[in-house]
């Protein structure tokens, strides 16, 4: 049972690495259907006078991707930044940088999904409100995608989507890395590590890219 929230020495003798294999390890169980019992009252009680999370994870605002859920983990263990698309701006940016240089997490996890409905809209061209500048966060993957794929570049072409989800993953590293000279230092010097992913809907696999 999970009943021991994370201490702040236990953060500190965590390793990128390990915290990655540890995320993995709770969508192993999370695939299983062996999700770990947890005694939220206890960590509740625990993490009152502080948090020292292992991770942050960037995902898109989907109701099919819980990410606490699907990667196994409870109350302290990480921190959860969610806006549709999973695409960094400068609240996200301060966001991931105040989990690493100053709480202490030791990976940053930008986690796409199959199927995204922002991709998809981006991949459409919608314009609507405030959405239209939200996707134009997208469009770099978009763009990118309409030389690497065949076929039409809009939402009926799964192919198409699927890759414009992954370039979105890979671009957000990318601009991560350019943005903040906070996280990339702390990559550079083996504090942290910056790694992206691609959940399945249908298996309810985390597949590393």
């Amino acid at each position: 049972m999970k009943n021991r929230a994370i201490t702040k020495d236990v953060q500190v003798a965590l390793t990128p690495d390990g915290v990655l294999q540890d995320l993995l390890e709770g969508n192993t169980r999370f695939i299983n259907q062996n999700s770990q019992a947890t005694d939220n009252a206890a960590l509740v009680n625990q993490t009152i006078g502080g948090q020292f999370p292992k991770a942050v994870v960037l995902s898109c605002i989907d109701s099919r991707v819980p990410v606490e859920t699907v990667l196994d983990q409870a109350i302290g263990d990480i921190f959860v930044a969610r806006v549709a698309g999973n695409f960094e701006n400068v609240d996200i940016l301060g966001s991931l940088e105040y989990s690493c240089k100053a709480a202490g997490s030791k990976l940053v996890l930008v986690l796409g999904h199959e199927s995204c409905g922002a991709v998809k809209a981006a991949c459409d061209g919608v314009e609507l409100g405030n959405i239209t500048a939200m996707l134009a966060n997208i469009m770099p993957a978009v763009k990118q995608s309409a030389d690497e794929v065949e076929g039409e570049a809009n939402s009926s072409n799964k192919a198409f989507v699927a890759k414009t989800v992954e370039n979105n993953v890979k671009l957000t590293i990318d601009r991560i890395r350019e943005k903040s000279q906070i996280l990339t230092e702390m990559e550079d010097n083996g504090e942290i590590k910056i790694v992206g992913a691609v959940y399945s809907l249908h298996t309810g696999k985390v597949n590393m890219l």
